[in-house]
């Protein structure tokens, strides 16, 4: 077993395709392949199933993961250590993320870190909140951005932001100013997913209320912020969203407070809790903590 096979193994199922695996590498799909049938071959377990154009981990696979995680990080760790004194911080820094911190601070904290390493690669994947706590404890990505705090033994959690929630409305509904949730209950909603933070909050708002959150009409479900936008824009219904993503929106859609709702939500980074993490990811967490977010 040699470490080439183990990163190989990894970046399979970091981008569960051996194709963007050897794009991401710089390898050859057949390179990615070799390392893959070797490592399965030392192991005598099969590792990963190939499920049409996506890879999905075997059991076997998905307990290997974890140990070929810390073998990495730990050969990374080691060779940091060697070239201490020196910008050594390189390679790819996977990142989960929900919607709202990859819109909004996400993308300058990732172009600020690289202007001082300039060796880094992202991998960025967005979904929402519930996605992005399980894909960290299945170490699919060192570091994530979520819109609501986690309670998991498994998590350890860092508030670094705030924003406020607000409703965005189509121009033809006349809406302006703000709204109450008893008004709002009556209006065709666009949501995204069940996983979604700012839904889940908003919702327990409207229980809060006394309102039945499951009376609300549900115009259409969407699984990223711009499809909502676009489809408010149009007139389909309304959305609650961040308050700063609303404000770079302009005039394409009205911007309403919402009476009743006025809490501004807490942004966390989140890691595995008692895993170490490369050298890379260390790096960018530090240099989170020195960050004073608006």
């Amino acid at each position: 077993m040699d470490f080439k096979q183990i990163e190989a193994f990894v970046n399979v199922v970091r981008y569960k395709s051996f194709s963007k695996a050897a794009d991401a590498t710089f390898f050859t799909q057949p390179t990615i392949s070799a390392h893959i049938q070797n490592l399965e071959k030392e192991l005598d377990v099969k590792l990963l199933n190939r499920n049409g154009r996506s890879v999905e981990m075997t059991t076997q696979g998905s307990e290997f993961y974890k140990y070929a995680i810390e073998m990495i990080n730990a050969r990374s760790a080691a060779l940091n250590a060697m070239g201490a004194g020196e910008d050594s911080v390189s390679g790819i820094l996977e990142i989960q993320t929900s919607s709202i911190p990859a819109v909004t601070f996400l993308p300058d904290l990732l172009a600020d870190f690289r202007k001082e390493h300039k060796e880094i690669k992202y991998y960025v994947s967005v979904s929402d909140t519930e996605t992005v706590v399980d894909n960290i404890i299945d170490r699919r990505g060192e570091l994530g951005f979520i819109g609501d705090k986690v309670v998991s033994s498994a998590i350890e959690s860092t508030k670094i932001a705030h924003d406020k929630t607000v409703m965005i409305a189509p121009k033809s509904f006349g809406l302006s100013g703000n709204i109450s949730l008893d008004k709002a209950s009556e209006l065709p909603f666009i949501w995204r997913e069940t996983g979604s933070a700012t839904r889940k909050t908003f919702e327990a708002a409207a229980v809060a209320h006394g309102l039945d959150k499951t009376s609300f009409e549900v115009a259409a479900l969407f699984n990223d912020i711009d499809s909502i936008v676009r489809a408010v824009e149009s007139g389909l219904g309304v959305a609650v969203i961040s308050e700063n993503i609303a404000s770079r929106l302009g005039d394409r859609v009205s911007a309403l407070n919402i009476d009743d709702f006025g809490e501004e939500r807490s942004f966390y980074l989140i890691k595995l809790k008692n895993a170490s993490l490369s050298p890379t990811a260390e790096a960018f967490y530090q240099y989170i903590a020195t960050i004073q977010f608006p």
